[in-house]
């Protein structure tokens, strides 16, 4: 496996959020109420969790987005911050930080509703204000639970800046269309995958045909997070290859995309090849839902390490 280098750097802009995690035997149906023993409370949000994937991968790690000027916005920069992750160009706002209420089975999968809160109110003139100093080297990494014009800013900033751009379109957001002209790697699930397919006017029956639509049109790769079935990577003008999945001892399946977007960013700003960091990653998604929490069990460029040899 390649090294580390340490001059590695990836901003990341995206959701802050807070979890509360309650497991219990089964997910509820609708109406119905499922009762679990406790509630636990972790650092949430997919741009946080990914720039937390990030940093303890390796790399140096800048998340823009907002959080509330209430004491859950300090409990969740805090954490941040404790993790490595530089939060200066977090925007701190009179609406409350976003909230995630997950509820998690015996079988390690969720369910979950999330509040906005100040995720909400991150706007495009903040993030292009906020990305004034991109390298050519570096790696920014977009999630979609924010404003579309915010996401789309930051897409045109990084192309603009020769930057490399990661959108992970969870969910698909109608200024997707509008971005995939400056050529970001996306990085959906097989349903975004198909959703965001459809967006672009494709007629796609499987994964594999939506995802090489999609290279086509941004002209970059597509990696397709598949869970325990792996991934598929499009490259364009090459067609589809999968990478099998990682054996993993699944207790919670909450933060696996999240960490395997942030671990893939580490690597594309470290020089590997789309391949070479889709594989890297997938490694460290399947070492992550082995705890409950998105960030319980994000591991370290050592651990990473150790598991690939």
């Amino acid at each position: 496996m390649a090294t580390n280098p340490v001059d590695t750097r990836v901003i990341v802009v995206g959701a802050i959020n807070v979890d509360f995690v309650i497991a219990t035997v089964r997910l509820p149906g609708p109406g119905e109420t499922v009762v679990g023993p406790r509630v636990d409370r972790h650092g949430g949000g997919k741009g946080a969790n990914a720039a937390v994937a990030a940093a303890r991968a390796g790399a140096s790690v800048e998340l823009i987005g907002a959080a509330g000027a209430d004491d859950t916005g300090d409990g969740a920069l805090t954490d941040l911050r404790d993790d490595g992750v530089d939060v200066g160009a977090v925007v701190r706002t009179d609406a409350p930080t976003g909230v995630a209420l997950i509820v998690v089975d015996q079988a390690g999968e969720n369910q979950i509703a999330v509040g906005a809160g100040a995720n909400a109110e991150l706007t495009a003139e903040q993030v292009r204000d906020s990305l004034t100093d991109l390298r050519p080297g570096d790696c920014v990494l977009i999630s979609t639970e924010i404003p579309g014009a915010a996401v789309l800013a930051a897409v045109e900033t990084a192309a603009a800046a020769g930057a490399r751009c990661v959108v992970n379109p969870a969910p698909p957001i109608p200024e997707i269309a509008d971005a995939v002209q400056y050529g970001p790697i996306l990085t959906p699930n097989a349903g975004e995958c198909l959703e965001l397919a459809g967006m672009l006017g494709a007629d796609s029956d499987t994964v594999e045909e939506a995802a090489t639509a999609l290279s086509e049109a941004t002209g970059s790769a597509v990696v397709v997070t598949l869970g325990g079935d792996g991934l598929l990577v499009g490259i364009p003008g090459h067609g589809v290859e999968r990478i099998p999945a990682r054996a993993a001892t699944v207790r919670d399946t909450t933060g696996a995309g999240d960490t395997f977007n942030g671990v893939f960013a580490a690597r594309l700003a470290a020089g590997d090849t789309t391949n070479a960091a889709a594989t890297v990653a997938n490694v460290a998604a399947a070492m992550s839902v082995s705890y409950v929490g998105a960030r319980t069990g994000m591991p370290t460029w050592d651990q990473i390490s150790a598991t690939s040899r």
